[in-house]
């Protein structure tokens, strides 16, 4: 739950927000480790903690009956390859963590980003890309102006 923002920082670093730390940590058994991942439909990354992959398989299953049902092919090995092939970033203390260069490519990062709680996930924007979406994404995209404009301010102090 909540949001936050963090600009690129030295090393190319940057810092899972102090709103997710615990729970974050709290789902990887209590290890500083956040899973991170292209998301499957939205032009942004996710993070999630280690125990979001003792639900993949269900997942997996639920998404196959209901292309089933519909109609619809369903590969279960590329799906079961786009879960479970995410990238385990250890953060400190602080929360600073390393992105790898490749899901900052998949991820179109640029100087910062914005994480958006989402129940059992949280997603991360590169803001700019998150203020182009269209409707329903509104209350993300003025809790990101809010988080860059409170760094701004405090940058000018």
């Amino acid at each position: 739950m909540g949001q936050g923002f963090s600009p690129r920082g030295e090393k190319g670093r940057f810092v899972l927000p102090s709103d997710f730390r615990a729970d974050v940590r709290d789902a990887s058994e209590g290890q500083r480790i956040l899973c991170i991942d292209k998301h499957h439909r939205l032009p942004c990354l996710v993070g999630f903690g280690l125990s979001r992959t003792q639900q993949f398989a269900a997942d997996i299953d639920r998404e196959e009956d209901k292309a089933l049902r519909l109609g619809l092919d369903f590969d279960r090995d590329m799906r079961a390859a786009q879960l479970y092939g995410f990238h385990r970033a250890s953060f400190d203390d602080s929360g600073r963590f390393v992105l790898p260069d490749h899901l900052a490519e998949l991820g179109q990062v640029e100087d910062g980003l914005f994480f958006q709680g989402g129940g059992t996930q949280i997603t991360i924007w590169n803001p700019r890309i998150l203020l182009e979406m269209g409707p329903g994404w509104e209350a993300a995209q003025a809790g990101c102006r809010a988080k860059m404009a409170d760094l701004a301010k405090g940058k000018r102090k």
